[in-house]
């Protein structure tokens, strides 16, 4: 099965026969373009054309990052998938100020559903966390209230600063958390900033691999941005996917100063840093639970793509979307 290969190394990206060429100052690197998804490279790494072109027809995404770990962007093949039928449903969905606002509020209740989730099993560890909850309660059902998509972001800010406030008793007085971003300004925030990140350009890659148009969100705007509906789909994930791999890289001791390095007023990821927390975040995507619909055994990764079929079958009036929930 094709995977993500992540390349930290400077160097040259080529194509041989069927097969990418990654030359360092070290050695070379072959890689059968089969078992190959995405690229994300944070190295130096020089490529041409002939190598973009490659990459287009086997349907390879490549994520650029500058040397700071910061997401730059990526190069995103024609879409080979896409369904002039649900392209035009996605955009009406969006168009239609009622389809639109029912479709952001519930991103918006499944991320926070989801943080609730991962509360109360914290409060099971001994945490008194009473106090939080009742108001991460209280904004929940506020959203069914609310009557535009700005109204629903402001109650998800809102819940999203009391939920952060509590991650220091979660995780101990040095990494208590006040969000802070371009640049993080402190290492729980670089932390936090890069583990999103990784998931967003996740859902980004899976979302290639269905009918959808990334650019077409519902709870982010669909403006300026190149694509706002991995955003959209990442607000359901984060609490699961982003935010435990934060708590398990901290509470295991993994995390240590030398993977943080200070640039001006910012705070980055080092590369043994990055190094640490994608290796881990690879182990995050393959873990397999039981699926209780499909009644087998699902990867995070795979669950990713249940989620985006699932909005399929919402644009198309199969099926009302329901976010995933946490377990």
């Amino acid at each position: 099965m094709a995977k993500p290969v992540y390349v930290f190394s400077s160097g040259r990206l080529g194509r041989r026969a069927n097969t990418i060429v990654l030359e360092t100052e070290a050695r070379k690197r072959h890689l059968p373009v089969e078992q190959v998804s995405e690229l994300y490279l944070f190295g130096e790494v020089d490529l041409n054309k002939r190598f973009l072109e490659f990459a287009a027809q086997k349907g390879i995404l490549l994520h650029f990052f500058n040397r700071f770990g910061y997401y730059v962007g990526s190069f995103y093949p024609r879409e080979h998938l896409l369904s002039g039928y649900l392209t035009l449903r996605q955009a009406e969905h969006y168009l239609d100020g009622g389809k639109r606002l029912d479709l952001a509020r519930r991103f918006v209740e499944g991320g926070l559903g989801n943080v609730l989730r991962l509360l109360r099993k914290e409060g099971a560890r001994g945490k008194d966390l009473e106090a939080t909850l009742g108001l991460l309660e209280e904004l929940l059902a506020k959203t069914g209230e609310a009557r535009s998509v700005g109204e629903l972001m402001a109650l998800e800010g809102r819940a999203r600063e009391a939920y952060y406030q509590t991650w220091e008793a979660l995780l101990g007085e040095a990494w208590a958390l006040k969000r802070s971003r371009r640049p993080p300004r402190d290492p729980i925030n670089a932390l936090l900033s890069f583990a999103n990140t990784l998931l967003y350009t996740a859902v980004l890659a899976q979302i290639y691999q269905t009918h959808l148009d990334p650019r077409i969100g519902f709870l982010h705007e669909a403006n300026y941005r190149r694509h706002s509906l991995n955003l959209d789909v990442a607000e359901v994930f984060k609490p699961v996917l982003a935010d435990r791999l934060v708590f398990r890289l901290i509470r295991r001791g993994q995390v240590k100063p030398g993977h943080f390095l200070r640039e001006g007023e910012g705070v980055f990821l080092s590369e043994a840093g990055r190094r640490l927390v994608v290796e881990e975040w690879e182990k995050t995507l393959q873990t397999t639970y039981q699926h209780p619909a499909l009644k087998r055994a699902v990867s995070y990764r795979t669950t990713l793509r249940l989620e985006l079929y699932k909005l399929e079958k919402h644009l198309i009036g199969e099926q009302p979307y329901v976010p995933y929930r946490l377990r």
